[in-house]
């Protein structure tokens, strides 16, 4: 089977993101973007558990493993590496992005599984004003962050509240369809 590269100085404006497991591509991003980046930890299999039940509600698990690294992503794409290191680690911050409901969620989880809020999941209008984000410090200290930059829809029942609200006087009547003419039949003639 033939992977498209991902590789490549002409090719940087049409990068396709590939999936692992079976090759096929998943999506394609139209601007250069970080491919993938790592996370050093000291205790491994604590981190490990932690960022599998954090993540989950963003999609994310565990795509590939080796010993002291495992690649953590959604759609077969690892983009997020925990990688195991025995020397004082920095902690560090990464952005992840989702939807509004999954960054709720992921909120939840990063403190059900042993992380710290750093920030609640909400609006942080003082850098645009549709960005929707929630923060976790990990048990080692690196901020977990999962954004949204799309502005907030309006919920179907409001969409359907706004219809059946309208005056009466502004509602079009649908016009009533005649019945087709129907066709005469002709005569025969006797002879």
């Amino acid at each position: 089977m033939e992977v498209p590269s991902l590789t490549g100085r002409h090719n940087v404006a049409n990068r396709n993101v590939v999936n692992l497991a079976n090759g096929r591509v998943v999506g394609a991003n139209l601007r250069p973007m970080i491919d993938h980046v790592s996370v050093r930890v000291q205790d491994f299999s604590r981190l490990l558990a932690f960022y599998r039940e954090a993540l989950a509600p963003i999609g994310y698990q565990v795509i590939m493993e080796y010993p002291g690294a495992v690649g953590l992503g959604a759609d077969g794409k690892p983009d997020l590496w925990l990688m195991q290191t025995d020397k004082p680690v920095n902690p560090t911050h990464v952005a992840l992005t989702a939807s509004r409901d999954r960054i709720d969620a992921f909120h939840a989880a990063g403190v059900a599984a042993g992380g710290s809020d750093n920030g609640p999941a909400g609006l942080r209008s003082d850098y645009h004003a549709h960005y929707y984000a929630a923060f976790i410090l990990d048990p080692e200290g690196n901020n977990i962050e999962v954004v949204c930059h799309a502005p907030p829809q309006a919920p179907k029942a409001a969409r359907a509240t706004k219809k059946a609200a309208r005056p009466a006087g502004k509602v079009k009547a649908k016009a009533k369809k005649k019945p087709a003419p129907k066709a005469k039949a002709k005569k025969k003639k006797k002879r």
